[in-house]
């Protein structure tokens, strides 16, 4: 099918006192939007909670794994599928990455950089030396080589993908034949309104301490955090993703698990000091057919505290779908919302207005596959 859709999800998610994702000073990132100072979370940590949080429901063979090992990984297959010693595995599997271009890391066993890549993957590329392991284990380096040359090693890199690696892409920038382009966007978090970095002085007490005149603390520290009612936003291109998959049913259920995990999912930078892991106030998911529109502008002018943020929040993300819609005059395919407001908190007419009735999160994701499923299976 010569299509193209997008879905797009809008969350809105308050959170307390927390440093979900530290810049290099150690205090939460930032930045300024609307000449104001706003909280901010980058795209690369919410990523990868969401990638967390989605491995967390997939069985083990359909898990990926971003790593410098992968050397070092495939050698143990290697040794367990075989009767390898692990020096022999290990120096097949060096001999049989080379030829892609895979440069070795400091660390043996380590390569340059991070690849993502899914087990199911490496598992097929020890299957392809397995059989042959005891001839090669015999060959000379050279020989070795040139035997490495005729597995389909790089072959197995480039079908097969995992639902993650279908998701969110593979970038390997010396070798542009294992690129994998991502099928989803992701938004760096910004707060609905102002923000003040605060900073948390904190003392440990030293438990075994037995003089009495020792009144300090065993440690003391500091550790800044702010709270916010963050906007969050994603998009997830459905015809990339059938490309990456190879398939419908594969796409639309990587996509079914892709929404959930980035809705539940949270950053967990100090969250044994903070426990911040709340769930979003709102979330709303649209499919469009002519572009992804992410809806920041809605809170280019910082949300007031006088009726409540997130409240706030919800009634301006409404107003901004219904004006853009409006404006571009562009219809969704398919609009919908899951919301914890009430009429004594917030302007639910709206809400109803822009995505329609409220539905409980389950009956979202339910709505949306029906949506999908029409479009991608029945036309």
């Amino acid at each position: 099918m010569n299509k193209r859709q997008y879905v797009d999800f809008h969350i809105l998610q308050t959170v307390p006192p927390a440093n979900l994702n530290r810049d290099d000073q150690g205090n939460p990132k930032e930045a300024y939007f609307g000449g104001k100072r706003r909280s901010r979370v980058s795209s690369q940590a919410w990523k990868r909670a969401t990638r967390m949080t989605f491995a967390e429901h997939l069985p083990p063979a359909k898990h990926a794994t971003r790593t410098k090992r992968i050397a070092g990984q495939l050698a143990k297959r290697i040794e367990d599928r075989t009767e390898l010693d692990a020096e022999q595995a290990a120096r097949i599997a060096g001999a049989v990455l080379e030829p892609l271009g895979i440069k070795a890391g400091k660390k043996a066993g380590d390569t340059a950089y991070l690849l993502f890549f899914g087990y199911q993957q490496l598992d097929d590329i020890t299957g392809l030396i397995a059989g042959r392991a005891e001839e090669l284990s015999a060959l000379d380096d050279d020989a070795l080589k040139k035997a490495a040359q005729d597995l389909a090693v790089k072959e197995k890199l480039q079908s097969g993908h995992p639902m993650e690696v279908a998701l969110f892409g593979r970038m390997v920038a010396d070798i542009p034949a294992l690129n994998v382009d991502a099928a989803v966007q992701v938004a760096h978090a910004l707060s609905t309104h102002e923000v003040v970095l605060e900073s948390d002085y904190y003392t440990a007490v030293d438990d075994e301490s037995q003089k009495v005149d020792e009144t300090g603390a065993g440690m003391i520290g500091y550790v800044g955090y702010n709270s916010a009612t963050l906007y969050r936003y994603a998009t997830v291109g459905l015809h990339q993703l059938v490309e990456n998959l190879g398939g419908t049913d594969a796409a639309l259920e990587a996509t079914s698990r892709f929404a959930e995990a980035f809705a539940r999912s949270m950053p967990t930078g100090h969250i044994n000091s903070f426990a911040h892991r709340t769930l979003p106030s709102l979330v709303a998911v649209v499919v469009r057919d002519d572009q992804p529109v992410n809806l920041v502008s809605a809170f280019e002018r910082p949300v007031p505290d006088a009726r409540g943020i997130a409240a706030t929040s919800a009634v301006r993300l409404a107003s901004e779908f219904i004006l853009s819609c409006r404006q571009w005059g562009s219809t969704p395919v398919h609009a919908a919302v899951c919301h914890t407001f009430t009429a004594e908190n917030g302007d639910i007419a709206q809400l109803t207005e822009a995505f329609g009735a409220n539905q409980t999160f389950p009956e979202l994701l339910t709505g949306l596959e029906n949506v999908l499923v029409r479009t991608w299976k029945q036309a």
